[in-house]
Protein backbone atom coordinates (compact mmCIF):
# COMPACT_ATOMS: atom_id res chain seq x y z
CA UNK A 1 0.00 0.00 0.00
CA UNK A 2 1.16 3.56 -0.98
CA UNK A 3 2.42 5.85 1.64
CA UNK A 4 -0.22 8.78 2.01
CA UNK A 5 1.18 12.13 0.78
CA UNK A 6 1.92 14.51 4.01
CA UNK A 7 0.41 17.21 3.77
CA UNK A 8 2.60 20.90 3.32
CA UNK A 9 3.17 22.68 5.77
CA UNK A 10 0.92 26.40 6.41
CA UNK A 11 4.47 27.85 5.79
CA UNK A 12 4.77 25.75 2.59
CA UNK A 13 1.66 26.79 1.71
CA UNK A 14 2.46 30.76 1.97
CA UNK A 15 5.70 30.40 0.58
CA UNK A 16 4.95 28.39 -2.40
CA UNK A 17 2.79 31.43 -4.28
CA UNK A 18 6.16 33.69 -3.73
CA UNK A 19 8.52 31.64 -5.21
CA UNK A 20 8.10 28.02 -6.16
CA UNK A 21 4.59 28.84 -7.98
CA UNK A 22 5.00 32.60 -8.40
CA UNK A 23 1.51 33.45 -10.26
CA UNK A 24 3.59 35.41 -13.33
CA UNK A 25 7.19 34.08 -13.36
CA UNK A 26 5.83 30.38 -13.05
CA UNK A 27 2.20 29.97 -13.63
CA UNK A 28 2.21 32.40 -16.25
CA UNK A 29 -1.20 34.15 -14.73
CA UNK A 30 -2.30 37.52 -14.73
CA UNK A 31 -0.02 38.52 -17.34
CA UNK A 32 -2.32 41.22 -18.91
CA UNK A 33 -2.43 43.28 -15.59
CA UNK A 34 1.50 42.34 -15.63
CA UNK A 35 1.89 44.17 -18.53
CA UNK A 36 -0.67 46.77 -18.28
CA UNK A 37 -0.46 48.78 -14.95
CA UNK A 38 3.57 48.13 -14.46
CA UNK A 39 4.52 51.22 -15.48
CA UNK A 40 5.91 52.35 -12.38
CA UNK A 41 7.07 50.49 -8.98
CA UNK A 42 3.78 52.20 -7.10
CA UNK A 43 1.02 51.30 -9.96
CA UNK A 44 2.77 47.33 -9.54
CA UNK A 45 2.40 47.29 -5.99
CA UNK A 46 -0.78 49.55 -5.63
CA UNK A 47 -2.36 46.46 -8.20
CA UNK A 48 -0.91 43.97 -6.08
CA UNK A 49 -2.59 45.20 -2.68
CA UNK A 50 -6.10 45.08 -4.17
CA UNK A 51 -5.00 41.44 -5.29
CA UNK A 52 -4.32 40.89 -1.69
CA UNK A 53 -7.60 41.78 -0.24
CA UNK A 54 -9.65 39.85 -3.30
CA UNK A 55 -7.32 37.10 -3.41
CA UNK A 56 -7.64 36.52 0.26
CA UNK A 57 -11.10 37.15 1.39
CA UNK A 58 -12.71 35.73 -2.02
CA UNK A 59 -10.50 32.17 -0.53
CA UNK A 60 -11.87 32.41 2.91
CA UNK A 61 -15.51 32.90 1.55
CA UNK A 62 -15.24 30.06 -0.67
CA UNK A 63 -14.02 27.87 1.73
CA UNK A 64 -17.01 28.89 4.22
CA UNK A 65 -19.65 28.57 1.01
CA UNK A 66 -18.13 25.29 -0.51
CA UNK A 67 -20.26 22.82 0.34
CA UNK A 68 -23.62 25.10 0.05
CA UNK A 69 -22.84 25.43 -3.28
CA UNK A 70 -24.23 22.78 -5.93
CA UNK A 71 -21.74 22.00 -8.70
CA UNK A 72 -23.66 23.29 -11.17
CA UNK A 73 -23.98 26.73 -10.35
CA UNK A 74 -20.22 26.80 -8.80
CA UNK A 75 -18.61 29.05 -11.05
CA UNK A 76 -20.73 31.59 -11.35
CA UNK A 77 -21.27 31.59 -7.20
CA UNK A 78 -17.81 32.35 -7.36
CA UNK A 79 -17.81 35.04 -9.84
CA UNK A 80 -20.30 36.88 -7.83
CA UNK A 81 -18.24 36.48 -4.19
CA UNK A 82 -14.92 37.44 -5.85
CA UNK A 83 -17.03 40.57 -8.01
CA UNK A 84 -17.91 41.76 -4.46
CA UNK A 85 -14.86 42.22 -3.07
CA UNK A 86 -13.88 43.83 -6.32
CA UNK A 87 -16.52 46.10 -6.35
CA UNK A 88 -15.42 46.94 -2.69
CA UNK A 89 -11.75 47.76 -3.54
CA UNK A 90 -12.59 49.80 -6.35
CA UNK A 91 -15.04 51.79 -3.89
CA UNK A 92 -12.05 52.17 -1.45
CA UNK A 93 -9.89 52.77 -4.05
CA UNK A 94 -11.74 55.92 -5.62
CA UNK A 95 -12.10 57.02 -2.07
CA UNK A 96 -8.88 57.01 -0.14
CA UNK A 97 -6.30 56.51 -3.78
CA UNK A 98 -7.71 58.69 -6.18
CA UNK A 99 -4.35 59.11 -8.04
CA UNK A 100 -4.13 55.27 -7.79
CA UNK A 101 -7.84 54.68 -9.39
CA UNK A 102 -7.05 56.87 -12.53
CA UNK A 103 -3.81 54.86 -13.13
CA UNK A 104 -5.17 51.71 -12.78
CA UNK A 105 -8.57 52.61 -14.36
CA UNK A 106 -10.41 49.74 -16.33
CA UNK A 107 -7.76 47.06 -15.05
CA UNK A 108 -9.65 47.56 -11.25
CA UNK A 109 -13.31 46.25 -12.26
CA UNK A 110 -10.82 43.20 -14.66
CA UNK A 111 -9.88 41.98 -11.45
CA UNK A 112 -13.01 39.85 -11.61
CA UNK A 113 -11.73 38.17 -15.18
CA UNK A 114 -8.02 37.53 -13.54
CA UNK A 115 -7.78 33.86 -13.86
CA UNK A 116 -5.17 33.47 -11.01
CA UNK A 117 -8.16 34.50 -8.33
CA UNK A 118 -10.40 32.16 -10.05
CA UNK A 119 -7.75 29.14 -10.60
CA UNK A 120 -7.09 29.42 -6.80
CA UNK A 121 -10.99 29.65 -5.82
CA UNK A 122 -11.55 26.59 -7.82
CA UNK A 123 -8.51 24.77 -7.53
CA UNK A 124 -7.64 24.97 -3.73
CA UNK A 125 -10.52 27.54 -1.82
CA UNK A 126 -13.00 24.97 -2.44
CA UNK A 127 -11.49 21.83 -1.64
CA UNK A 128 -9.68 23.05 1.76
CA UNK A 129 -10.34 24.69 4.97
CA UNK A 130 -11.04 28.44 5.98
CA UNK A 131 -6.99 28.80 7.21
CA UNK A 132 -5.31 26.75 4.84
CA UNK A 133 -7.59 28.60 2.22
CA UNK A 134 -6.74 31.46 3.75
CA UNK A 135 -3.00 31.06 3.52
CA UNK A 136 -3.03 29.82 -0.31
CA UNK A 137 -4.81 33.48 -1.44
CA UNK A 138 -2.77 35.39 0.73
CA UNK A 139 0.80 33.72 -0.30
CA UNK A 140 -0.49 33.41 -4.28
CA UNK A 141 -1.76 37.08 -4.11
CA UNK A 142 1.77 38.56 -2.46
CA UNK A 143 3.80 36.71 -4.85
CA UNK A 144 1.41 38.24 -7.55
CA UNK A 145 2.09 41.62 -6.43
CA UNK A 146 5.71 41.12 -5.64
CA UNK A 147 6.32 40.49 -9.17
CA UNK A 148 3.84 43.09 -10.71
CA UNK A 149 6.46 45.50 -8.29
CA UNK A 150 9.38 43.80 -9.60
CA UNK A 151 8.55 44.55 -13.15
CA UNK A 152 6.94 47.92 -12.26
CA UNK A 153 10.23 49.17 -10.49
CA UNK A 154 11.91 47.63 -13.62
CA UNK A 155 10.52 49.69 -16.44
CA UNK A 156 10.45 52.83 -14.48
CA UNK A 157 14.32 53.22 -13.77
CA UNK A 158 15.11 51.84 -17.11
CA UNK A 159 12.34 54.24 -18.43
CA UNK A 160 13.18 57.63 -16.46
CA UNK A 161 16.26 56.54 -13.79
CA UNK A 162 14.86 57.17 -11.21
CA UNK A 163 12.04 55.33 -8.16
CA UNK A 164 9.14 58.01 -7.78
CA UNK A 165 7.08 57.27 -4.39
CA UNK A 166 3.85 58.73 -3.40
CA UNK A 167 2.78 59.74 -6.40
CA UNK A 168 -0.31 57.29 -7.13
CA UNK A 169 -0.06 55.77 -3.26
CA UNK A 170 -1.27 58.27 -0.78
CA UNK A 171 2.01 58.78 1.40
CA UNK A 172 2.81 61.66 3.67
CA UNK A 173 5.85 62.79 1.59
CA UNK A 174 6.13 62.68 -2.30
CA UNK A 175 9.18 62.71 -3.67
CA UNK A 176 12.02 60.27 -5.97
CA UNK A 177 14.96 58.00 -4.75
CA UNK A 178 18.08 56.85 -7.43
CA UNK A 179 17.53 59.59 -9.60
CA UNK A 180 20.06 58.66 -12.63
CA UNK A 181 20.50 61.68 -15.10
CA UNK A 182 22.06 59.45 -18.03
CA UNK A 183 21.29 58.04 -21.42
CA UNK A 184 21.00 54.61 -20.74
CA UNK A 185 18.42 55.30 -18.44
CA UNK A 186 16.03 57.64 -20.03
CA UNK A 187 14.28 55.33 -22.59
CA UNK A 188 10.92 55.84 -22.44
CA UNK A 189 10.10 53.13 -24.13
CA UNK A 190 10.19 50.58 -21.34
CA UNK A 191 6.93 52.95 -20.43
CA UNK A 192 5.23 51.66 -23.63
CA UNK A 193 3.75 48.21 -24.28
CA UNK A 194 6.85 47.15 -25.75
CA UNK A 195 8.94 47.76 -22.87
CA UNK A 196 6.33 46.10 -20.94
CA UNK A 197 7.30 42.71 -22.86
CA UNK A 198 10.84 43.39 -22.93
CA UNK A 199 11.03 43.52 -19.00
CA UNK A 200 8.63 40.37 -18.56
CA UNK A 201 10.22 38.30 -20.64
CA UNK A 202 13.64 38.97 -19.25
CA UNK A 203 12.73 38.28 -15.62
CA UNK A 204 10.89 35.08 -16.79
CA UNK A 205 14.21 34.03 -18.81
CA UNK A 206 15.89 34.63 -15.38
CA UNK A 207 13.35 32.65 -13.51
CA UNK A 208 13.35 30.06 -15.75
CA UNK A 209 17.38 29.82 -15.72
CA UNK A 210 17.02 29.43 -12.21
CA UNK A 211 14.51 26.89 -12.30
CA UNK A 212 16.49 25.16 -14.75
CA UNK A 213 19.56 25.26 -12.31
CA UNK A 214 17.70 24.09 -9.41
CA UNK A 215 16.55 21.29 -11.43
CA UNK A 216 20.00 20.08 -12.46
CA UNK A 217 21.00 19.69 -8.81
CA UNK A 218 18.66 18.22 -7.69
CA UNK A 219 19.21 15.97 -10.67
CA UNK A 220 23.07 15.47 -9.72
CA UNK A 221 22.51 14.79 -5.94
CA UNK A 222 19.99 12.21 -6.89
CA UNK A 223 22.58 10.51 -9.36
CA UNK A 224 24.92 11.06 -6.43
CA UNK A 225 22.82 9.37 -3.74
CA UNK A 226 21.73 6.12 -6.96
CA UNK A 227 25.82 5.82 -7.02
CA UNK A 228 26.27 5.63 -3.29
CA UNK A 229 23.95 3.05 -3.25
CA UNK A 230 24.58 0.90 -6.43
CA UNK A 231 28.53 1.00 -4.42
CA UNK A 232 27.65 0.19 -1.16
CA UNK A 233 25.34 -2.80 -2.70
CA UNK A 234 28.59 -4.24 -4.48
CA UNK A 235 30.97 -3.93 -1.54
CA UNK A 236 27.98 -5.48 0.41
CA UNK A 237 28.03 -8.01 -2.64
CA UNK A 238 31.68 -8.35 -2.69
CA UNK A 239 31.92 -8.98 1.15
CA UNK A 240 29.75 -11.28 1.63
CA UNK A 241 30.97 -13.79 -1.24
CA UNK A 242 34.42 -13.11 0.19
CA UNK A 243 33.12 -14.63 3.23
CA UNK A 244 31.24 -17.47 1.64
CA UNK A 245 34.82 -18.48 -0.10
CA UNK A 246 36.62 -18.33 2.87
CA UNK A 247 33.99 -20.41 4.76
CA UNK A 248 34.26 -23.10 2.00
CA UNK A 249 37.86 -23.27 2.53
Amino acid sequence: MAKPKKDPGLLAVFTKGIIKENPVFVALLGLCPALAVTSSLETGLGMGVLVVFVLTLSNIVVSLIRRLIPEEIMIPSYIIVIATFVTIVEMLTEAFAPALFDSLGIFIPLIVANCLIMSRAVAYASENNVGRSAIDGLGMAVGFGLALGLIGLTREFLATGAIAYGVFIPLPVEGAILGFDIAPLNMEVFVGPAGGFIVIGVWLAVFNAIGLYKSRKRKEAWDRWVEKKKREKAEKKKQKAMESAGGSA
